[in-house]
C-alpha cells in the first residue's frame, strides 16, 4: 500500500505530461525566439523580449482552454528549475575569493535597497507583492532573484511581469551611465568590475557595462554579479518564514519547520553549486547549464507574459516604475559610497 505513489507516478507522469504540453509547447517556441531576438540584440537578452511577446499575445488573445495548464507550468515549475541550473555557475573558490572582496559593498547596497523598498514602497502606496518583486530584483539580481521570490510570496503574472520589466529599464540605463562615471572617477578595470557586478543586476548589462567601459574590467564584473546571486538564498528564507506568519502559522518557528519552509528549489541552486566546486562539472558543461538555465528563464516568463492582467498594470500606475529608479539610484550610490571606504576607489 506505502508503494502506491511510486507504482503510479509513470501513469501520473503521463497524465501530466497530456495537460500541460500544449501551453509548454507554445512557451518554449516563443523561448526560441526571444532566444534569437537576444543572440541578434545581446543587451536586449531574451528574458524581455519573451515576457513582451507572451504579453502582446495576451492582450491580442488571452490564452484560454488546453493551452492554460502548461502556461501556468512553465511560469513556476520550470522558472524553479532554471533558478537550480543557475546554481551551476558558482563555486566554493570563486565564492570565497570574491566574496571576501565584494561583501562590504553587497551587503550595504542590499541592504539599503531592501529597506528603502519596504519603507518608500509603503509610503507611495504600492502594493506589497510589486514592492517586494522590484525590491529583491533591483538589490540581488534582476530576473533570477525574481523568479526565485515569487513563488514564496505567491505573486500575480503581472506584478512579476512589472517588476522584470521595470529592473530590466534602469539596467539599461547603467549601461550607458555607469561607465562614464566610472572613468569619471578614474577608476581601475577591477574597481569598475566590482561596481557593476554589484549595482547592475541582469548578466547581459553587467557585460555590456563592464565591456563599454573595459575589456580588462569584464571577468571580475561578471563573477561579482554571481556571487551576488547567492544572497538569493537568504532574502527567500526569510521571505518563506514571514509568508508563514502572515498565514496565520504562529506555531513556534523551531529550525526544522524553517527547513521545511525553504522552497525545494533553492535547496536544488546549493546542491548545484556544491557539484561545481567538485570540478565534475567541465567548463563546457557549465556554459552548456548556464545557457539552459537562461533558455529556461525565457520559457518561463513567456508563459508569465502570456498570463498577463494588462488591466492590472494599468490599475498600479507609474509609481513602481518611479520605485524602481530611485531603488537603482540607491544602490548605485551606496555601492559607491561603500567601495569608497574599504578603499576601493
Amino acid at each position: 500500500m506505502q508503494f502506491s505513489p511510486v507504482n503510479t507516478l509513470p501513469r501520473r507522469l503521463v497524465a501530466r505530461g497530456s495537460d500541460v504540453w500544449l501551453g509548454l509547447l507554445l512557451c518554449l517556441v516563443i523561448a526560441v525566439i526571444a532566444t534569437v531576438i537576444g543572440t541578434f540584440v545581446p543587451l536586449v537578452g531574451s528574458a524581455i523580449p519573451a515576457v513582451m511577446i507572451g504579453v502582446v499575445i495576451a492582450v491580442i488573445r488571452k490564452p484560454a482552454g488546453q493551452v492554460v495548464p502548461g502556461i501556468g507550468y512553465s511560469g513556476k515549475f520550470v522558472l524553479q528549475c532554471a533558478v537550480v541550473l543557475l546554481g551551476s555557475q558558482l563555486s566554493l573558490k570563486s565564492i570565497v575569493e570574491v566574496g571576501t572582496e565584494s561583501l562590504p559593498v553587497m551587503l550595504s547596497s542590499l541592504i539599503v535597497c531592501l529597506v528603502a523598498a519596504w519603507l518608500l514602497g509603503r509610503w507611495m502606496g504600492i502594493e506589497r507583492d510589486i514592492r517586494t518583486l522590484i525590491g529583491v530584483g533591483t538589490g540581488i539580481c534582476g530576473a533570477s532573484a525574481i523568479a526565485a521570490v515569487a513563488p514564496i510570496v505567491k505573486a500575480k503574472s503581472h506584478d512579476i511581469s512589472y517588476a522584470i520589466s521595470t529592473v530590466f529599464l534602469f539596467n539599461i540605463l547603467a549601461v550607458v551611465v555607469f561607465p562614464l562615471v566610472g572613468h569619471a572617477l578614474g577608476m581601475t578595470p577591477h574597481a569598475f568590475g566590482l561596481f557593476a557586478g554589484t549595482a547592475v543586476n541582469d548578466t547581459s548589462s553587467v557585460v555590456a557595462a563592464a565591456s563599454v567601459f573595459s575589456s580588462a574590467a569584464l571577468g571580475f564584473a561578471v563573477v561579482v554579479k554571481l556571487v551576488r546571486t547567492l544572497m538569493i538564498i537568504p532574502i527567500s528564507v526569510t521571505l518563506a518564514i514571514i509568508e508563514g506568519r502572515r498565514n496565520g502559522d504562529d506555531e513556534r518557528l523551531t529550525p526544522r519547520r524553517v527547513f521545511k519552509m525553504i522552497p525545494w528549489f533553492l535547496f536544488g541552486f546549493v546542491i548545484m553549486a556544491l557539484i561545481a566546486s567538485t570540478g565534475i562539472i567541465t567548463e563546457a558543461g557549465a556554459e552548456i547549464l548556464g545557457r539552459l538555465s537562461v533558455f529556461l528563464v525565457a520559457t518561463a516568463l513567456a508563459g508569465i507574459g502570456l498570463s498577463t492582467d494588462i488591466r492590472a498594470i494599468r490599475a498600479a500606475g507609474l509609481k513602481p516604475l518611479a520605485l524602481g529608479g530611485v531603488l537603482s539610484a540607491l544602490v548605485a550610490l551606496t555601492a559607491l559610497s561603500a567601495m569608497f571606504l574599504t578603499g576601493h576607489i
